[in-house]
Formats: structure tokens, sequence, C-alpha cells
């Protein structure tokens, strides 16, 4: 057992834990934040992806206690005042979602990307930042169009 304590969406979570408890586990049973999805623990799909001292990472390749006394940052800490941000928003009117699994992940790596490329508005470097996230509902044509209009929306002065 270690005990790991986590800043997890801006408040603070300590819990002694198994030493080989994945970040994913963590957040979903000692945090209860269960928008991060556990969908292949092989790094593959990307649907755990949450944000750990700013990097976007898939949180079923890195243990609790590796994120001991770091920040992780998670989807239900986008909204603000019952207001989705931007990405949130621009999935909901481009349709980017179907069912809906793959979408906390997707969400959190165009989050990422967008705040390191605002200016990354071609399909190869958009196809690029999302390699790491699998839908397997869609063409990923409403996807690839959900981060233009959100980069449109966050840095217009750029996307024009």
């Amino acid at each position: 057992m270690v005990q790991v304590n986590i800043q997890v969406n801006g408040r603070q979570v300590g819990r002694e834990v198994e030493d080989r408890t994945l970040l994913v586990e963590f957040l979903r049973r000692e945090a209860g934040l269960t928008g991060t999805h556990v969908g292949c623990d092989t790094t593959q799909c990307g649907a755990c992806t949450v944000h750990l001292d700013g990097a976007a990472v898939k949180s079923c390749t890195v243990l609790a206690a590796q994120a001991d006394g770091g920040s992780v940052r998670t989807v239900e800490d986008l909204e603000r005042d019952g207001r989705l941000s931007a990405v949130q928003q621009a999935f909901v009117q481009c349709h980017g979602l179907q069912c809906g699994f793959c979408t906390p992940g997707m969400i959190m790596a165009i989050e990422y990307f967008l705040r390191e490329r605002p200016a990354a508005l071609d399909d190869e470097t958009i196809h690029t930042a999302l390699e790491g996230n699998i839908c397997r509902c869609t063409g990923y044509v409403n996807i690839i169009e959900a981060v233009r209009h959100a980069a449109r929306a966050l840095y217009p002065e750029v996307a024009a």
C-alpha cells in the first residue's frame, strides 16, 4: 500500500491505495469521477485521457503513485458556471459524438492540442493530434470539424 495525494480538479484527494493502482482507477474509485473511461487498459483507445501537470496523458498507463503530488484535470472540470468549454460546445454543435464513450478522452486530448497548437487547423495536424484516440462509432469527419470549430471559437484571430 502507498499513500497518494493528488490535486484533482482543484481539490486535494489523498488515499492509501495498492502500489499497482492505475491513475484511471484512482480517479474513478477514490475521487468518484467517472467521466474518465476505461476502454482498453493498453494505451490504444485514449478514452482515459486526462491532463496530468498540464500534459495530456492516458491515465490507464500511469500509476496513481506516479501522479502523487501532481495535479490532474478531468473532463468534469471543463465546464464553468454551467457553460461547457469551447471544445465541448463544438462537439455538440458539430455532432462530434455518437455513443459518447470515447468523447471525454477525445475532448481532453483536443483541449491540450488546441492549447499547444492553436493555429494548426489542417487535416494532417488534426489527424496526428487525434491518432491516440479511437472512436468506434464515427468516421471522424464531425470530430475533425469540431476541432476546427473549437479553434475558431477560441482563437478567432488565428483561425480567420
